[in-house]
This record gives C-alpha cells, sequence and structure tokens, in this order.
C-alpha cells in the first residue's frame, strides 16, 4: 500500500481502519445475502432498510475522517514523518550547496526565521501587556524550592507553571526555561513527569532559576476548557514561550547572559522553536527531536506553515540550527526519529557551526541502544553542558567517587504543583478556552 510521505502517522491509522472497516462490510454482505434468502417479502423489506441505513452511516462517517485527513494534509504543511530518510538524506545533501560562507547562511536563516514568525501568525509581534504572576504557596526542600506561578502571556490568558530556586544564590543567577513533551497519561504527564521535576531541582540546585510551564491544554488549564490539539496551539504555544522568557528575565538577580531552554519531544521542538526566534536565549538543549525527516506529529509542532512558504522550504534541522553561534547540544537516540543524528542531522548542524565560526560549541550525544525520553541516562549528558556555559556549579551533583546523583530530590504529586486552588483561586476574568483568545 503506497501512502504519501506528508501523511500523517494519523491518517495511516485512518486507512487501515477503513480497510478493516471495509473488510467487516463485505463480510456482513455476504452473511445478508444468505439471510435474505430465507425471509418473507415484508421481513425482507424491513431488512434491506435497515441494511441501507447502516450503509448511509458508514459512509458518512468515513468521508468525515477523510475531509479532517485532507485537512491535516494542507500543501502548505510539513507534517509528521514528511520525508523518508533517504529523502531526508537527499534534502540534507542539497541545503549543504545552497550556502558556503556565513554571509550565505546568515541570509538563509533570516528566510527561515521570518517564516517561523509569520507562518506562526506573529507578524506583526503581539503587544506584551503585563505579566502579572500570580504565586502560590512557596516549599522548601534540601538545596532548592518550589513555587508555583501563572503569568499572563495575553490579558486573562494564563501560562501555569513552576518557579524552582536555589536555596542560596552568590550574585547574578542564571535562569532556565523547562518545556515538555507530549506526555498525556495520568501518572505520566507533561511537566508533573517524575523527570521533569527531578531535572528542575537537580539544575537549581546547581545554582539556576528553572521556570517550567504547561504546553497549551495541559495541567489544570484542561479543566477550564482548553485544548491541546487546536488548530492554533502552535501560535499560542510559541507567544507562551516568549512571555515564559519574559518571565524568567523579570526575576530579581537574573543575568541575562545566562539563559538557557531545555526539554524531550514536544518540549525539544519549543526549545528549537524559541531558540530560533529569540536571541535571548544564549544556550539551547532540545532532547529527542530534532529530525531531517521528521517534522512533529502535533499541531503545536506542523499545524501551521512555519516550515514552508512561496518563497522557501525548510526543516527542523535548519530552524535547529539557528541557534548558532550559540552553544547547543543534542541529545538522540537509536529508536525514534533521532536515530539519524550522528549521521544526518548532526554533521549539517556542525558545518553551519563551522560556517559561523564556532563549530566547538554545539555537540551531540547519541544513545544507539535507548529510546524516546529525558532519562537520568540523558539528564547526565545535559547537566554538564549546561554548567559549562552557565556556569553552574556540577559538584553539587557529584558523588566522591565522581559518579553523578540526583538524591535529596522530592518528586510532587499533580496536586501540589497545580497553581490555582480554594487558597489560591483563580481570577474571575480568565479566559477559559482557546477560542475566547483575544489578540
Amino acid at each position: 500500500m503506497l501512502i504519501r510521505n506528508g501523511q500523517s502517522e494519523e491518517y495511516r491509522l485512518d486507512i487501515i481502519q477503513a480497510i478493516s472497516k471495509f473488510r467487516q462490510h463485505f463480510t456482513v454482505s455476504l452473511k445478508l445475502k444468505w439471510v435474505l434468502l430465507s425471509l418473507s417479502g415484508n421481513q425482507k423489506r424491513i431488512a434491506m432498510r435497515t441494511y441501507l441505513y447502516f450503509l448511509v452511516c458508514f459512509f458518512l462517517f468515513a468521508g468525515t475522517k477523510n475531509a479532517v485527513s485532507q485537512e491535516q494534509q494542507d500543501p502548505g504543511l510539513c507534517v509528521g514523518h514528511y520525508y523518508t530518510e533517504e529523502e531526508a538524506r537527499e534534502v540534507i545533501n542539497d541545503l549543504k550547496q545552497a550556502y558556503r560562507t556565513k554571509e550565505e547562511w546568515q541570509q538563509r536563516a533570516e528566510i527561515i526565521r521570518e517564516g517561523i514568525l509569520k507562518g506562526a501568525g506573529l507578524v506583526p509581534f503581539p503587544e506584551k501587556t503585563p505579566l502579572k504572576p500570580h504565586y502560590a504557596e512557596k516549599r522548601i526542600y534540601d538545596g532548592y524550592s518550589v513555587q508555583n506561578v501563572a503569568i499572563e502571556s495575553l490579558p486573562g490568558v494564563f501560562v501555569t507553571g513552576s518557579l524552582y530556586l536555589p536555596e542560596k544564590t552568590n550574585g547574578k543567577m542564571a535562569g532556565i526555561l523547562s518545556t515538555h513533551g507530549h506526555w498525556s497519561e495520568s501518572d505520566d504527564y507533561g511537566r508533573f513527569r517524575d523527570d521533569a521535576q527531578i531535572r528542575c531541582a537537580a539544575l537549581a540546585k546547581m545554582g539556576a532559576a528553572v521556570f517550567a510551564y504547561d504546553m497549551v491544554g495541559y495541567g489544570e488549564m484542561v479543566g477550564w476548557g482548553w485544548k491541546h490539539r487546536h488548530p492554533l496551539a502552535l501560535r499560542q504555544q510559541l507567544w507562551n514561550s516568549v512571555r515564559a522568557l519574559d518571565f524568567l528575565l523579570s526575576l530579581e538577580n537574573i543575568d541575562p547572559e545566562r539563559i538557557a531552554i531545555t526539554g524531550a519531544s514536544g518540549g525539544a521542538t519549543q526549545a528549537f522553536l524559541l531558540t530560533a526566534i529569540d536571541d535571548r536565549i544564549k544556550v539551547a538543549a532540545p532532547v529527542v527531536q530534532v529530525s531531517a525527516h521528521f517534522f512533529g506529529g502535533c499541531v503545536c509542532e506542523s499545524g501551521l506553515p512555519i516550515h514552508k512558504s512561496e518563497n522557501h522550504q525548510t526543516n527542523n534541522v535548519e530552524i535547529a540550527a539557528l541557534a548558532a553561534p550559540r552553544p547547543m547540544i543534542l541529545v538522540s537516540d537509536g529508536d525514534d526519529w533521532t536515530r539519524n543524528n550522528p549521521d544526518v542531522e548532526f554533521p549539517h548542524i556542525q558545518y553551519i557551526y563551522r560556517l559561523m565560526g564556532v563549530e566547538g560549541k554545539v555537540e551531540n550525544v547519541h544513545f544507539p541502544d535507548e529510546g524516546h525520553g529525558y532519562e537520568f541516562s540523558k539528564r547526565k549528558a545535559v547537566y554538564p553542558f549546561l554548567a559549562k556555559y552557565l556556569k553552574l556549579n556540577l559538584s553539587v551533583l557529584t558523588e566522591k567517587n565522581g559518579e553523578m546523583t540526583e538524591k535529596g530530590i522530592v518528586v510532587e504529586p499533580y496536586k501540589k504543583l497545580e497553581v490555582f486552588s480554594e487558597s489560591y483561586p483563580r481570577p474571575g476574568y480568565a479566559v477559559l478556552t482557546n477560542d475566547a483568545v483575544k489578540w
């Protein structure tokens, strides 16, 4: 069965389900033929009407699903596994011929950056309104604290999250944004996951202020009426990231020259998109996401035309490379769409860093025998990189034998990480759905 490269995994599933239903329908038809032969005239007419009603419902449903799939395959979008792996290699090879000097790459980079902003609907740039942070109770732990906070990215549009701070500070602090991916199970969810909390607390113990914030339609906002898979999720989410950065930089004693972002999977998409459009990010650490053939399967990653316009077409490799000349570490594994990073994506990004004269500022740590996630092994790769470029204290995570440890970190339950409660009620003017946002 031939399926076009641009078609998403959801569309592939639709096709498989349709084939299955056709087989079921064909089987039912054969059985019905023998049933009809055994019925009287009136019984036969009733049975035929019932069967025709079933057919009408079946094809109406199939048509609806097909319409949705076709909408998802807008020719202006690059969705999911847009290329085969071999096609992606060819595209990367062709791109390498398109810029041979620093100046040529910088011209290309500006086109890509403008394409992201226009495609996301952020041109002209929205007005930055007051953030009005709402703080909940602070919890004190060994070497760090946690305080839930919500900011307003637009009037009444809340971005919920938690702020992790070091117990002791000596002068100005580095700041880190922590983004999360599409982990959606109740016991393995968004920024509430064990690995996300541990990462934030560990970086705070190392001396950074860390703001972990929810994606659009995640966390407590789900109960309000927000949806994640909304047609404009990418626009809202990218704007929320810009405002999260504004919040981080507004904190007392933050060093604007030591600002980083890190996240895995869809969180890595958020990380490299924000890094691409906002040079206030000084260090980037996207984990298990940068791919030449996979463009992200969610509307929050590829549901708007950020990769393609009338004048250009790009991919997430070039978008990630917009970090240059700022330091960046790519973490990849052997069991998802980042499996080719050592041979395809990283060499091209390294080539761009070489054009920029900073080849040594980009690294790739690959785990060929691991899968999709931000587990301890991958965090151990990121911690030293961030410590190096943000001037953090890695020794607080280092045992006497030189091994890295995250002991002493408390993983909190979901409810404890919510911002609003009876003690800290949600303001009555809060925007409760995606469609109610006023830009």
